[in-house]
């Protein structure tokens, strides 16, 4: 395997739920059918919008929930591998924001439920209180594809390069990030969080976002995008309803690591040694 072929669904999330997984369908067959992906990768909450009612009401359990059963059926119908993006799971009581994926025959291979919940009043249009509404996620969650492994992270991940560090200490060559960020900190940080998380750790990162819907509460950025191993955008989205394609060229990872032998050099004694005093 010398690549592996992404498509990014950027959906435009309005409409009945129905509506929405329909829609949802009909792209996945673009992706798979018409672009020839090998991984198909949905948005962040993309089955119902981003307000707080609208999520709770959407919960369900996986795999035997409405949307679960929707991709299921859908990644086997159209033979890929589908990154769920995330959906609301109800699952012990408690709510979380999870990641669920499909192999080519349908079958569920993996969950992730978002380890850092995003509090955030950085737009001036809707306050964003994650913790007050979901339980954290605590577990690392990888995937192959081929011998490529992928791993997980939910959009305010994406902030915290320990996490990502991690990753690559797992051993994986991609990082997959199903997104909504608000177009004032989207401006600002999209691009450059997804560049320093790739650069750093020398793989692919994919950030996937939902559609621009200025009528929303929680107005998403757009601008879906994949970052190779050297920290440079190789495909990316505008606003509106879209699919993002990029092949990920695998001798990019050994030409990267080869070059730049930074995991060799790493000095990880010295930063597990690090405390930090009450006083500081």
């Amino acid at each position: 395997m010398s690549s592996i072929r992404v498509s990014l669904v950027q959906l435009k999330v309005t409409g009945s739920k129905n509506y929405i997984l329909q829609n949802t369908i009909n792209q996945i067959r673009i992706a798979a059918l018409e672009k020839n992906a090998t991984l198909v990768v949905l948005p962040e909450c993309f089955n119902c919008p981003y307000e707080e009612d609208a999520l709770v009401e959407s919960a369900e359990e996986i795999p035997t929930g409405e949307t679960s059963q929707v991709l299921s059926r859908a990644a086997k119908d159209y033979g890929v591998y589908i990154v769920g993006g995330s959906i609301v799971e109800r699952y012990a009581d408690n709510l979380y924001i999870t990641c669920p994926v499909w192999n080519p025959k349908g079958e569920l291979i993996a969950i992730y439920r978002k380890m850092h919940l995003g509090d955030s009043n950085a737009s001036a249009d809707a306050i964003v209180r994650e913790s007050a509404w979901f339980t954290a996620g605590e577990t690392f969650v990888t995937f192959d594809v081929g011998e490529v492994k992928v791993g997980l992270g939910i959009c305010w991940d994406m902030r915290f390069p320990e996490f990502a560090a991690c990753y690559r200490m797992l051993g994986c060559d991609v990082l997959i990030y199903p997104s909504l960020c608000d177009v004032h900190t989207g401006t600002k940080h999209w691009q450059l969080l997804a560049r320093a998380r790739a650069l750093d750790n020398q793989l692919f990162v994919a950030f996937c976002s939902p559609a621009r819907n200025v009528e929303a509460k929680l107005v998403a950025f757009g601008h879906s995008l994949v970052v190779d191993p050297w920290g440079e955008v190789i495909a990316m989205g505008k606003e509106k309803e879209d699919i993002v394609v990029a092949d990920l060229k695998l001798d990019l990872l050994r030409e990267a690591r080869e070059h730049m032998p930074v995991m060799e050099q790493k000095r990880f004694n010295l930063y597990n040694s690090v405390s930090i005093s009450d006083n500081q």
